[in-house]
């Protein structure tokens, strides 16, 4: 009885990927429609604050749903919500760990070349693998190793731009870009995995981990708009620029923000990883399509690069989507003797 399980468990996984590869690719492709077509350029940063706010407004619904009764419901609340400050405290973690993520990223960008800053990012992938291992006591085959820096490899190549020749110069300092990029790096694999290990830690509802964590994601967001536009948007409005297409994309990334977590609660980190540059990978090929991009001989490498490491990485090994407790325990075992 034990081969079927592990098939259907390969297909769910499988499923995961392909439903996630796709939302993450028509997300990419309606936001750069959206910055690139509107005449008038909308706020991101209260893009993102109104994307957590409807995904907590839909992560209460499906949780209103899965309680099957307003008192049942109203109850969960209380408990989860308005009497577990600590519990709100450790899904707060997440969110101040993006923040940081993001900042990193964009001071990075500013004092690191384009390709430089494309490369170095992509180191994400094995710093996710790493947190894996080390805070989820888990393990991974040499082929699993070998197909993740292959991933990271390949995500390089396919978003790689030659470095263009401008007269504009831009001072840069190069050892802060690399001190950024370290931490936005870190911040990237830590906040994945922590994520996932409060996930798997305990039978608390999916759902109400997302409020919990939402929750504090729209007190970050506020701060970064404040912090960020909040003199242009007392001027202009807080929805100015927005259209049906900013709408659309806002509505996608709510969406696809829900599935990310159903994705790290029944797989992994490391399988979200493989989503987003399958999605990288589709999205620049529909950008062909769409936007008369064209198809270079890196783009062709890394892509193909981004396959074979999707399927090493797929191939039957040990289970790696559930904290593994007896592991730890052996390895108390053998410290005590």
């Amino acid at each position: 009885m034990a081969a079927p399980r592990e098939s259907v468990s390969l297909l769910f996984k499988l499923y995961c990927l392909a439903v996630m590869t796709l939302m993450a690719a028509a997300y990419t492709i309606a936001l750069r429609y959206t910055r690139t077509s509107d005449k008038e350029l909308y706020f991101s940063t209260t893009a993102v604050c109104i994307t957590e706010v409807i995904k907590l407004l839909l992560s209460v619904g499906i949780l209103a749903k899965e309680t099957g009764s307003l008192d049942r419901f109203k109850a969960s609340l209380r408990e989860n919500v308005l009497r577990s400050p600590k519990e709100l405290m450790k899904l707060s973690v997440p969110s101040l760990v993006y923040a940081v993520q993001n900042n990193m990223a964009f001071l990075a960008l500013s004092n690191l070349d384009a390709a430089v800053y494309q490369v170095t990012y992509q180191l994400k992938i094995p710093c996710t693998a790493l947190c894996t291992v080390l805070m989820l006591n888990r393990t991974l085959s040499k082929l699993q190793w070998i197909s993740v820096f292959m991933l990271c490899g390949g995500v390089t190549l396919v978003q790689w731009k030659p470095a263009q020749a401008t007269k504009i110069v831009v001072e840069q300092n190069p050892l802060l870009g690399f001190g950024a990029i370290a931490i936005a790096v870190l911040c990237s694999g830590f906040a994945g995995v922590y994520f996932e290990k409060v996930l798997k830690s305990s039978d608390t509802s999916l759902w109400v981990r997302n409020i919990q964590m939402y929750l504090s994601g729209i007190i970050v967001t506020l701060t970064v708009v404040y912090l960020s536009d909040g003199a242009e948007i007392k001027e202009k409005g807080f929805f100015y620029g927005y259209t049906y297409y900013v709408w659309f994309v806002i509505f996608l990334a709510s969406v696809g923000g829900l599935y990310t977590s159903v994705v790290v609660k029944y797989t992994d980190n490391i399988m979200k990883g493989f989503s987003a540059a399958a999605a990288i990978v589709l999205s620049t090929i529909s950008s062909v399509m769409l936007f008369g991009l064209q198809i270079t001989l890196t783009f062709a490498l890394g892509t193909l690069l981004v396959c074979v490491s999707i399927y090493l990485y797929g191939l039957p090994r040990q289970d790696t989507t559930s904290i593994q407790q007896g592991e730890t325990a052996s390895k108390e075992r053998v410290i005590s003797v």
